[in-house]
């Protein structure tokens, strides 16, 4: 994440890919947005390449994209904790709320960093 007004989106590369999977940034923000809201209880709403395109999942609990059970493998790039400890202090249970207020803190940067990495078939090493 990152300081509001340093969010400039995302790079071109990325977004080229992002138009490629989902026709825009606004697709494919509806598309995450509706995969964490749609996410019951607690778990996690991710971008991440597969077969080399950028695809939106989620996971439940404290499942990723990563492991052998989720529905689409893939690597992360993007990731946001829809558990209800996430945003329950500010939000309560306006969890669309928090999602949309996510978009203002995306760190782009790193997110181009996780998907060159991802591209190469390698994980993002984020800390």
């Amino acid at each position: 994440m990152t300081n509001p007004s340093n969010t400039n989106g995302p790079s071109s590369e990325v977004k080229s890919a992002i138009d490629s999977a989902f026709g825009s940034v606004d697709e494919m923000k509806t598309k995450f947005n509706a995969a964490g809201a749609a996410r019951f209880g607690s778990g996690w709403a991710w971008l991440a390449v597969k077969d080399g395109r950028l695809i939106v999942t989620s996971t439940p609990n404290q499942d990723n994209p990563l492991m052998q059970v989720a529905d689409d493998p893939s690597i992360p790039i993007l990731g946001l904790d829809v558990w209800e400890h996430a945003y329950y202090l500010k939000y309560q249970n306006r969890r669309p709320e928090y999602i949309a207020a996510f978009w203002n803190v995306v760190n782009w940067e790193q997110v181009s960093e996780n998907f060159t990495a991802a591209k190469a078939g390698k994980v993002p090493n984020v800390v």
